[in-house]
């Protein structure tokens, strides 16, 4: 990987702001940045690493939604993949644009089609709730390590059809490949040899003759037998799967348990409504979006609200902010599980969205629901942590209290 270079000079008249959206102090507490970035204007300038920056729901959309002028072909991170090197290929999903993104995005779509995760629903919720009367038992643990990471890195691989062993890996895959997305700094750095392992092991996890015959990931390599892509390309898609299947879920499903914690009427409202599980975590993607940031490099020059923008401009979305927008969020920092959270971008939108988001939905509700059947009341139990990363928000540890009901 390379140092980043700024992609130019300011464009004219677009309002400047010398942030540094990859520092620890903005990692932290990104929030009122966020609001001065969206009051400041809808586009504003990023001199630190010669960027444009768009944090307003209505903008951010647009640009998610317009491909053919804001590519990913040209990486979703900082770094220009036209001019710069990486340490890794570029997805096939993430950072190509149609055509070439239409053939892998039909694999998946068929791989992770809602008649394929609908089919995992009763195993899923029959995990989550062993997994928490278990807890209950202990009557304290660690919601980061074991329900967040604990339960998507079981029923996750299961469903792709892993094997048991080394699943501890695809948390450091994930980590470095997500801190790839931001500079170079040392944060990125460190996260390196902690994933130095687990390439290797993702890279062969991901082999046809590694996979059971049911899990979904064999249905990618179907679609290599009819010819539908190479087995090449096949290996490709289904490290995809465990590059994004597992950290952004841990993430959600973490936010979505200190959420249920800091906001205990929402809590006494799950508990009386479990139907309402699906929405807590869904409300919980919005709020704090575990996804953060992603980039486009526009194609051609370009307006976005009246901002006249060069091609090969990097443009750099704030998917958190634009999801507690109050122009379109009514009371949008509060937690709220039966707020009507369509339209937000906590997975994407437009042809790059979140191609396993109705897995990672899936997931989030088991959890929850297993929860409100089971739990009278969680509390935390201890100062929570913070988990840093250049893409990703979440914490890395969250003490918790359950009490049994």
């Amino acid at each position: 990987m390379v140092s980043v270079i700024p992609s130019g000079p300011n464009p004219s008249g677009i309002p400047t702001l010398d942030i540094d959206p990859f520092e620890e102090s903005f990692l932290e507490d990104p929030y009122p940045v966020h609001a001065r970035l969206r009051d400041l204007a809808p586009v504003a300038w990023l001199p630190r690493y010669g960027v444009t920056a768009i944090a307003r729901y209505e903008e951010v959309r647009k640009v998610l939604r317009d491909w053919q002028t804001f590519s990913s072909a040209r990486g979703v991170g900082l770094a220009d993949l036209a001019h710069q090197a990486r340490f890794r290929l570029p997805s096939l999903l993430l950072e190509a644009d149609p055509p070439a993104h239409d053939r892998a995005r039909r694999v998946m779509n068929k791989a992770l089609s809602n008649t394929v995760i609908e089919r995992l629903r009763e195993r899923f919720l029959a995990v989550a709730v062993a997994l928490v009367t278990d807890l209950l038992a202990r009557g304290e643990c660690d919601g980061i390590a074991d329900i967040a990471e604990a339960y998507p890195l079981q029923v996750f691989p299961d469903a792709i059809g892993m094997k048991r062993e080394g699943r501890h890996n695809l948390l450091p895959y994930g980590d470095m490949v997500f801190n790839s997305f931001g500079p170079e700094n040392q944060r990125f750095r460190d996260s390196a040899p902690r994933a130095e392992t687990a390439f290797p092991w993702v890279k062969e996890q991901a082999l046809r003759e590694n996979l059971t015959a049911d899990g979904f990931g064999m249905i990618v390599y179907h679609c290599v037998d009819a010819g539908e892509l190479s087995e090449e390309d096949g290996g490709v898609l289904v490290r995809a799967m465990l590059t994004a299947g597992v950290d952004t879920t841990v993430n959600a499903i973490g936010a979505a348990l200190y959420c249920l914690c800091r906001w205990p009427d929402q809590w006494n409202q799950l508990r009386s409504h479990p139907d309402l599980a699906r929405g807590a975590f869904e409300e919980a993607v919005r709020l704090e979006s575990p996804v953060q940031t992603f980039f486009r490099t526009t194609t051609r020059p370009c307006t976005v609200s009246d901002h006249e923008l060069p091609a090969g401009q990097k443009v750099l979305m704030f998917l958190a902010a634009a999801n507690r927008d109050p122009r379109r969020w009514q009371n949008p920092d509060d937690y709220d599980i039966t707020r009507a959270t369509g339209g937000h971008l906590g997975f994407g939108f437009g042809i790059h969205a979140c191609v396993g988001q109705l897995l990672a939905r899936l997931e989030g509700e088991a959890v929850l629901r297993a929860l409100a059947l089971r739990v009278s009341r969680i509390e935390v139990a201890g100062p929570p942590v913070r988990r840093y990363n250049n893409t990703l928000r979440g914490l890395s540890s969250l003490p918790l209290r359950l009490h049994s009901g």
